[in-house]
């Protein structure tokens, strides 16, 4: 677990789902304590991120530009970081995205369900 949570106000292209859903999950395993997921833990876990992830996602909408992006890349955006997680590389497009309502996705434990995100 990282000890710090990038910042993601002002990031050129904008700061995708992936980024946000990945900095809620480190704040909450942070702030839990929690490092590794289990039975007992994933629902709540995953529940605490997909809430503070819309929270997020909707305060970035809502504060003004930055007038300088952040001094550091997120990790996600750094082709070492990708290539260990087995992603493909970042490239840029990915921000450019406007949800239109609900989306999907799976969680580690294998059960999935909407979020509400927007982004301009």
């Amino acid at each position: 677990m990282c000890r710090n949570i990038t910042t993601l106000r002002g990031l050129e292209p904008a700061a995708t789902d992936e980024e946000i859903v990945a900095a809620a999950r480190q704040f909450v395993r942070k702030v839990t304590g929690v490092q590794s997921v289990s039975a007992a833990t994933a629902e709540p876990l995953d529940r605490a991120v997909d809430e503070i992830a819309a929270i997020v996602t909707r305060l970035l909408d809502e504060l003004p530009e930055r007038r300088r992006p952040p001094a550091t890349v997120p990790p996600l955006r750094r082709p070492e970081v990708r290539a260990r997680l087995g992603m493909p590389p970042f490239d840029g497009d990915e921000a450019d995205h406007v949800h239109d309502g609900e989306h999907g996705h799976d969680h580690a434990d294998g059960h999935a369900h909407p979020h509400d995100h927007v982004h301009a």
